[in-house]
């Protein structure tokens, strides 16, 4: 049985994935692989093999970095980094 507070992170991990996965394009590719395709069930289980895939690797860098870095270094880290990647999508956009 899950504790609540595993429930809560749990929770807030899936609405937080499941919102930025909306309409992105990695589901806009899967969309069009479905339909080209003709076999939904297959390619869902790719798809999802996919995401679980990248979201473990996401899970075992996060806590191989938890280990070096304390959560104020990676939060400065974090927002460092989405700040470069704002910057870089505004100059692809002005230019």
């Amino acid at each position: 049985m899950l504790k609540p507070e595993h429930v809560q992170i749990v929770t807030s991990t899936f609405v937080t994935v499941f919102i930025a996965e909306i309409g992105d394009k990695t589901q806009l590719t899967v969309l069009m692989i479905a339909a080209q395709a003709g076999s939904p069930l297959v390619v869902f289980l790719g798809a999802a093999l996919a995401l679980i895939t990248t979201s473990l690797l996401g899970v075992l860098a996060g806590k191989w970095l938890s280990r070096h870095l304390s959560p104020k270094v990676l939060q400065m880290l974090t927002g460092v980094s989405f700040m470069f990647l704002a910057v870089g999508l505004v100059w692809d956009a002005v230019s």
